[in-house]
């Protein structure tokens, strides 16, 4: 049996926008319906939401049939987390609040058998379809997507240094917890914090990295894109639910 093809890693690496939607829900049958919707990526998160490992089996389970590669946030940049996550067959990984090069070295060690990294090593988990791919310990590496999320004004002073680790696939803007580095908690769109949204993805541009972010808001997903964003979150699912079921709420309450 060959090895699954990570599908967002190689539309990043050739360039594409990959379009993406947020998952907290932590439910398999959430998962299964916004899999299907045609998004390039659905993050799966476990850093604010409470979401385990066997409901993030499920979940993950859920989504395969459909468009989208999971991609799942560890709670932190932990190697017992991130080995756990990659042995239930997770390929894309965002490592959270990523501060200097030697956290982001080792986001990827943690992703990288030996003599690359320091994953521990299983033959027989989901990630290896069951023991039933054909040289995994060998082959699983160059399908893992490491993605590092930078999130303070510290961070972003570094971001070069971060982004050119060996093994960084793309630099994730978390905009909420910048904005609250910056100064201007609660507020992304103060003009500090675009100038250095802006700012960190003509950086990374620069040297060839591809950059996202996560907003629910149109009208500024499409800017971030023609900022140069290459991936995108441009919703959540809980947003979604809450949104949706708050306006048909109101579209029946009689005043």
């Amino acid at each position: 049996m060959e090895l699954d093809r990570n599908r967002f890693k190689a539309a990043l690496a050739a360039g594409q926008t990959q379009i993406g939607l947020w998952s907290s829900l932590c439910s398999n049958i959430v998962a299964e319906i916004i899999g299907d919707s045609g998004f390039d990526w659905i993050l799966f998160d476990t850093e604010h939401s409470p979401n385990e490992l066997p409901d993030l089996l499920a979940q993950l389970q859920a989504a395969s049939r459909g468009t989208a590669t999971g991609i799942v946030r560890p709670a932190w940049n932990d190697p017992v987390l991130i080995k756990r996550i990659l042995d239930i067959g997770a390929q894309a990984l965002l490592i959270p609040f990523v501060q200097n090069a030697d956290e982001a070295r080792r986001a990827v060690a943690a992703c990288r058998y030996p003599p690359a990294g320091i994953r521990g090593i299983t033959t027989s988990g989901r990630g290896s379809h069951y023991g039933r791919v054909t040289d995994y310990l060998k082959k699983a590496d160059a399908e893992i997507c490491v993605l590092l999320q930078v999130e303070t004004g510290e961070a972003l002073a570094r971001i070069e240094e971060i982004a050119s680790v060996d093994g960084v696939d793309g630099v994730f803007i978390g905009p909420s917890d910048l904005s609250a580095s910056l100064g201007h908690i609660g507020n992304s769109q103060h003009p500090e914090v675009q100038a250095a949204i802006q700012d960190a993805v003509r950086r990374l541009t620069a040297i060839g990295k591809p950059a996202g972010i996560l907003t629910s808001v149109e009208a500024e997903a499409r800017r971030y894109i023609d900022w140069g964003y290459r991936f995108v979150a441009v919703g959540t699912d809980l947003g979604l639910l809450a949104r949706n079921a708050d306006a048909l709420a109101r579209g029946f309450k009689i005043s």
